[in-house]
C-alpha cells in the first residue's frame, strides 16, 4: 500500500466549513460571541453587581461612593485582535491514529481563526513546544487562516515521520520531575517501586507557565486570547494564566483524550510517557487498577480545573472523540450561564 497522503491546509479549511462551521452557522445564527466575550470593549453604562457578574468589572470609585457595588457595562466590538496560544509538545500527539490531540488542535485553531477572521477580527498565534517556538503576526482573512492551518500541520506532519527517540536520546534531555502525569497517576496506584525493572529516562517536559509569560509579553493590546493545551505541563502556570486573563479576554480549551484516564482491559502492557519517555509495566486486566486509575486521573482534573477557577479562567475539555461542534456549543453554553 502506498503511503497516505498528508493533509493539506485548504482541505482541512474546507472540510471544516462544511462539516463544522455551517452547523456552527446554523445553532449560533452566526453570533459567535456566545463562544468569545469580545476583548474590543467598549464601555457604555453602569448597573448594580448581581450574583454572577464578572468582578474585574467591578467600578471600584462609584462602588466606593454610593456603598454599593456597580459593574461597567460593555458593548462588545466584533472587530477585534485574537491569539491562539498553541501548544504542539509532543503529549498532544497521544490519541487514537485517525485523530490524535494534535490533530484535534489543528481543527480547534483553524475553525476558530476562520469564524474569527470571517467577522473582520484580526487572528496571531503563538506556537508552544517546550518554548516559543513561531509567532504568526495577527492578520486577518482567508489566507491567516490557511497559514495558521498549514504550520501546525506541518509541524504534525514532521513528528509523525520523525524517527522515535531512543533512551539514550531523551536521557539527553532536561528532566523537569514531577510534571508528568504518568508519574502522577500510575505511580499514585502502583507506587514508586511498580515499574518493572524498566529504567525511567529523563525527558522535558512542557512548562506551560513559562510559555503564558512569555506569550504576556508578546500580547501587548488587549486582547481575545485563545489558549489551546492539554495542560499537561509542570506545575507554577496559574500565576501567569491570572496576569494574563487581568489584562485580556482569556478562554481556555483543554484538549484531552479518554484514554489518558481509562485504560483498556488489554492485559500487560507497557505505557510510555510521550513527553519523559518514562515506561511502566502496568496490568490493565487488573478491574481494581483501572478503577483506581480512573479515580485519581478524576481527582486530578478536579484540582486543575480548580486551579484555572482561582486563575480567573474557566477550563472547557475538547475531547478526541467527541465532536467538534458539540464540544464549541458545549463552551458556548457555558459561558452564557456564566455571564448570567
Amino acid at each position: 500500500m502506498g503511503a497516505t497522503t498528508p493533509l493539506s491546509a485548504e482541505s482541512l479549511l474546507r472540510r471544516l466549513e462544511w462539516r463544522v462551521v455551517r452547523r456552527l452557522d446554523g445553532r449560533l445564527q452566526g453570533d459567535y460571541r456566545t463562544l468569545f466575550r469580545g476583548a474590543g470593549l467598549d464601555f457604555t453604562d453602569l448597573r448594580e453587581y448581581v450574583p454572577g457578574d464578572d468582578l474585574r468589572h467591578i467600578e471600584w470609585n462609584v462602588t466606593a461612593r454610593l456603598d454599593e457595588p456597580y459593574v461597567r457595562e460593555f458593548v462588545e466590538d466584533r472587530e477585534l485582535t485574537a491569539w491562539l496560544l498553541l501548544d504542539h509538545s509532543a503529549s498532544m500527539g497521544f490519541g487514537p491514529v485517525d485523530r490524535q490531540k494534535d490533530l484535534v488542535l489543528a481543527e480547534v485553531a483553524t475553525t476558530l481563526a476562520h469564524v474569527l477572521t470571517r467577522g473582520g477580527s484580526r487572528v496571531g498565534a503563538i506556537v508552544m513546544d517546550t518554548g516559543v517556538d513561531l509567532v504568526i503576526p495577527p492578520a486577518s482573512g482567508r489566507n491567516q487562516v490557511l497559514r495558521i492551518a498549514k504550520t501546525l500541520l506541518d509541524r504534525r506532519e514532521s513528528r509523525t515521520s520523525a524517527p522515535t527517540p531512543t533512551p539514550s536520546d531523551r536521557r539527553k534531555a532536561t528532566n523537569r520531575e514531577g510534571a508528568s502525569p504518568l508519574r502522577r497517576g500510575l505511580r499514585r496506584v502502583l507506587g514508586r517501586g511498580a515499574s518493572a525493572g524498566v529504567p525511567t529516562p529523563s525527558g522535558t517536559v512542557t512548562d506551560l507557565g513559562a510559555l503564558l509569560a512569555a506569550a504576556y509579553g508578546i500580547v501587548k493590546r488587549r486582547s481575545l486570547v485563545l489558549v489551546v493545551s492539554d495542560f499537561i505541563t509542570a506545575d507554577g502556570w496559574e500565576a501567569p494564566l491570572a496576569r494574563m486573563a487581568q489584562r485580556h479576554e482569556v478562554v481556555a480549551l483543554q484538549v484531552v483524550d479518554p484514554r489518558e484516564s481509562e485504560l483498556p482491559d488489554a492485559g500487560g502492557i507497557y505505557v510510555e510517557d510521550a513527553e519523559t519517555g518514562e515506561q511502566i509495566f502496568v496490568d490493565t486486566s487488573d478491574a481494581g487498577f483501572r478503577a483506581r486509575l480512573a479515580e485519581v486521573a478524576g481527582a486530578r482534573q478536579a484540582d486543575l480545573e480548580a486551579r484555572a477557577r482561582k486563575a480567573g479562567v474557566d477550563l472547557y475539555p475538547v475531547r478526541t472523540d467527541d465532536d467538534l461542534v458539540r464540544s464549541l456549543l458545549r463552551v458556548s453554553e457555558l459561558r452564557r450561564r456564566r455571564r448570567r
